[in-house]
């Protein structure tokens, strides 16, 4: 059974309870697109659950092992009976205290083209959300970290919160806690988890950043529901255009297949028959989100913190290849790309060499077919293999 407040917990914070008007309004203050509030445990935290723990025992998580941490077994408790909760399936296994949760949006979508828009035939691909960067007090472009810049943030937020209601317990996240945000968000109003497993928002489409502060505080019952309804329809666009079949089926992925994951999470060799269809993309995909009709609509960010850095859009794959591991960290130090590390995003970019066709590029996949690295050597190998049957 979840967590339920005891009524002594509820009394005492009764006096300081969170409002949406109350947490919207000092979100958007501070940066935020969007922004709502959830009281835990929310109403579809048991279905959410069930959903989270099917997922990661069909092993659709890949190596993100930390996604399979369980709570910590009871002393008492023998081998062999039921196994702990994950620890992200339900918000107050690892925060008890929590009552309530502030879920706030920052939109990233720029007026750039997309990874389906025709391209040169050299050029690779970066997800739209790592090309982030902001202008310095000299008045030069350099990278940013959405984790940092959203985490800065969502911890004004929750000082703010304390300013006009008093002390309380509180964490913050964006991307790094046992916490799963997107089901969160959903809760708090924010939009609805599309079949591309994105959450959407009929305004803002699915081109945003998450970023939650849990509570101590009871929030104030309210008679609006928030919740957004489903509007994809019968729309199957992102299914049919998912090049590696990671959409198994509607609201459901496979991230062993996601380009996502293979290409910044998942670390050494790929999976031959999973190059193809990578295609061009050397960091991240957004081709599930690029057809999909709601993106088309979608309002066009304008956060100075979170502006598109022009050399990152398209970029030139011999470009990329001729980068040193020095210039890779002038490049990508404080950027998301990073998480790729220097030899994954040269594997990536082998295998967009090979899916581009171009002969020229034979030379640098010689000599990284060469490479000590298994990951990087088969993918240069495997692209080798692709261009000589062009």
């Amino acid at each position: 059974m979840d967590y339920q407040p005891s009524e002594s917990e509820a009394t005492t914070n009764a006096a300081h309870r969170l409002t949406r008007e109350v947490a919207r309004s000092l979100a958007l203050a501070v940066g935020f697109t969007e922004a709502g509030v959830v009281t835990l445990p929310h109403a579809n935290q048991g279905r959410d659950a069930a959903r989270f723990e099917a997922w990661v025992r069909a092993g659709r998580a890949g190596t993100m092992h930390y996604l399979e941490r369980r709570e910590p077994k009871p002393e008492n408790q023998a081998d062999g009976e039921k196994a702990a909760r994950l620890l992200r399936s339900r918000i107050r296994t690892p925060f008890p205290w929590a009552h309530s949760a502030v879920v706030c949006w920052a939109g990233y979508n720029v007026p750039q083209p997309r990874s389906i828009d025709p391209a040169d035939e050299d050029a690779g691909w970066i997800a739209r959300y790592a090309w982030s960067g902001k202008v310095d007090e000299a008045g030069t472009r350099r990278p940013s970290d959405y984790h940092k810049v959203l985490l800065k943030r969502i911890k004004a937020v929750g000082l703010r919160l304390q300013e006009a209601l008093g002390p309380f317990e509180a964490r913050a996240f964006v991307h790094t806690g046992p916490i799963v945000e997107r089901a969160l968000a959903e809760a708090a109003g924010l939009g609805w988890t599309g079949k591309n497993t994105c959450l959407i928002d009929p305004k803002r489409g699915s081109f945003g950043f998450l970023a939650v502060l849990l509570t101590s505080l009871e929030s104030e019952p309210e008679e609006k529901q928030w919740m957004v309804p489903d509007r994809c329809g019968s729309c199957q666009r992102c299914l049919e255009a998912c090049p590696t079949g990671a959409l198994i089926a509607p609201y459901q992925m496979d991230a062993t297949k996601c380009i996502s994951y293979l290409t910044i999470e998942h670390k050494g060799t790929i999976a031959p028959e999973l190059m193809e269809g990578i295609g061009r993309q050397v960091f991240g995909c957004d081709i599930c989100q690029d057809v999909c009709p709601w993106n088309r609509k979608a309002v066009i960010g304008n956060d100075l913190e979170l502006e598109a850095r022009p050399e990152l859009v398209n970029p030139a794959l011999e470009a990329l290849a001729a980068m040193d591991e020095a210039e890779f960290e002038r490049q990508f130090n404080g950027s998301p790309v990073r998480r790729a590390g220097f030899i994954g995003l040269r594997r990536n970019v082998a295998i967009a060499m090979g899916n581009s066709g171009l002969s020229r590029l034979a030379p640098t996949l010689q000599q990284w077919a060469e490479s000590a690295d298994e990951g990087l050597c088969s993918a240069a190998r495997w692209a080798l293999d692709k261009l000589n049957t062009v």
